[in-house]
């Protein structure tokens, strides 16, 4: 079966009758594609400003009004999905940013409402008291959320996991890092097909830009809806994009079919294999910060062999020392051809001469150097001092490739360095958005991933989302695959909005972290910020850790 998405981009302005007059025309441009199904931007009715609470209330939108009675009319008429997002009005003078799907019939199918909400939008909004149902179609599995519900993982995950196969994402976004990282991975990670539609045009009353832009602290150009709306694939490629400045109306056609496949090369089900008995700490309530550092640099290396001698990484060792390096990261399981366990005893072996290896590279230094050994049936992470091994982080969830792995650890567990918080994250590990939220719970600040890539997504969308959504410094090694190789992700010092940016100027990316790639085999070194974990807000009342929708992760947690 091929489902034909167009996703609608265009401007939105404060006159709530033209807003409904450009849905309807960009509806009946995209409806000479013939789409099955239609998404459109978020806050469709009025632009995200409102001079108070009345206001928000005056342009939002009757869930029965003439406004949603309009779009409903056209799905009707084009025999058509429609996704459209509006702020309605609710209950007790309650506004909320919701979801609304319409069926070809023109009856509205599902509502739900967005659960994280954005900066001065917690000022005239109320978040989500209930997760939006999957609604099963003709043409596939929806599942809906809108634009800060994609830049944490919990959202689309749940959706996923409740059995989408296409997530519909509005987004209301000036944020460049939309398009290039928490649109696509929100695929990857999930498997599944995402369709999203944001908007051009200014996101704030024209007049006003200057003087908001000067509160917010970025340039006034930059308040102007980044565009990119596209349509992704299982994979994370970007099946079809939009311009970033114009309307568009973006078209793929899809077999939603695929996104009932959850195996990746080595045959894991990423699914099956999570663990959600692991996952309760993400359905607590939250905490402040209980830990920080002060470490505001430090120097860190990812080691990618050209082989496995172990005598080459320990000179690599050596020299990261010589240029300061605190943290070296090796790939999983080093010194193994490939990675690949064949001979346990072998394994085991050449684990021991890892360690020793590493601990007189070591010699007197206080760096610290992270891999993972083979110990028993274990897949075991180790953090490697001049003393010996000073942490151990066992494999958490299965995966055929480590068939041999038979005992799983039950935790991700944390060390304190002199420069910040630590945690491992293996391979297998590393590609749970869940793994990295354990970590982030603990205050960790630093991940050490010796990882071995197999996937392209892994390290162009997984794991530079997981610094950003947890803002984490994450060091990566791999050995250099058809899938990628090494990086380094380091947590900006300027990331919050409202806030004057220091080191760097804002050129659109809000979240997305500094990113080095190793580009050769041998050391890759580069500056991380221990210190910077600790902010978490991206913008005033929104929290990328704190703020998760905690009450509402009852699929992530094995509990709905």
């Amino acid at each position: 079966m091929t489902t034909r998405i167009a996703a609608l981009q265009f401007a939105v302005g404060e006159d709530v009758e033209r807003n409904l007059a450009t849905c309807l025309r960009m509806i009946d441009e995209a409806a000479a594609h013939k789409p099955h199904l239609m998404v459109l931007p978020e806050f469709c009715n009025h632009m995200a400003w409102y001079a108070d609470q009345e206001h928000a209330w005056r342009v939002a939108v009757p869930l029965d009004g003439a406004f949603l009675a309009a779009i409903g009319e056209r799905a009707r008429r084009h025999r058509c999905f429609i996704k459209i997002n509006c702020t309605v009005r609710r209950a007790g003078s309650r506004v909320t940013g919701t979801n609304i799907l319409f069926a070809p019939t023109g009856e509205p199918i599902a509502v739900g409402d967005k659960q994280v909400l954005m900066g001065n939008e917690n000022n005239f909004l109320t978040p989500a008291d209930a997760c939006t149902p999957v609604v099963e179609t003709p043409i596939g599995r929806l599942g809906m959320y809108c634009c800060m519900d994609g830049v944490i993982p919990e959202v689309a995950r749940g959706l996923a996991l409740r059995g989408a196969q296409i997530l519909l994402n509005s987004l209301n976004s000036f944020a460049l890092d939309e398009a290039s990282l928490h649109i696509p991975v929100r695929a990857a990670e999930n498997k599944c097909f995402v369709a999203a539609a944001n908007k051009v045009g200014w996101l704030v009353p024209e007049a006003l830009a200057p003087a908001i832009a000067q509160r917010i602290k970025l340039p006034p150009e930059t308040l102007e809806g980044a565009g990119e709306s596209q349509i992704v694939a299982p994979d994370g490629h970007a099946l079809a994009k939009g311009p970033r400045r114009s309307e568009a109306v973006v078209i793929a056609d899809v077999d939603p079919s695929l996104a009932d496949d959850k195996r990746r090369p080595d045959g894991t089900h990423i699914f099956q294999a999570r663990r959600p008995e692991l996952y309760a700490p993400i359905a607590a309530p939250p905490r402040a910060r209980a830990h920080t550092t002060a470490a505001r640099e430090v120097c860190v290396a990812a080691y990618q062999p050209a082989d496995e001698s172990v005598e080459a990484a320990a000179r690599a060792a050596r020299e990261a020392i010589t240029a300061g390096a605190k943290l070296i990261v090796l790939p999983e399981l080093f010194g193994l051809d490939g990675g690949w366990v064949t001979d346990l005893a072998r394994a085991q072996a050449i684990g021991r001469q890892v360690i020793a290896a590493m601990q007189s590279a070591l010699s007197s230094s206080d760096a610290l150097v992270a891999t993972s050994i083979v110990q028993g049936v274990r897949h075991l992470g180790v953090l490697i001092a001049h003393d010996g091994v000073v942490m151990e982080q066992p494999q958490l969830h299965p995966c055929p490739r480590h068939a041999w792995c038979g005992e799983l650890g039950d935790a991700v567990r944390t060390f304190d360095a002199p420069f910040g918080r630590l945690a491992i994250v293996l391979g297998p590990d590393s590609i749970y958005p869940e793994t990295f939220r354990l970590a982030v719970l603990q205050d960790v600040e630093i991940v050490a991933a010796p990882a071995h890539l197999i996937e392209t997504w892994e390290i162009e969308l997984g794991l530079p989302e997981r610094a950003a959504e947890n803002r984490l410094n994450l060091v990566v090694a791999s050995r250099p695959t058809v899938a990628g190789g090494s990086a380094i992700f380091a947590a900006s010092p300027d990331f919050t909005l409202w806030t004057e940016w220091k080191t760097r100027p804002f050129e659109g990316n809000i979240s997305t972290p500094i990113i080095t790639r190793a580009d050769h085999t041998g050391l890759t070194l580069a500056k991380i910020y221990p210190a910077a974990s600790a902010n978490r807000m991206i913008s005033q009342k929104t929290n990328l850790v704190e703020g998760r929708p905690w009450r509402l992760v009852e699929a992530i947690c094995g509990k709905g």
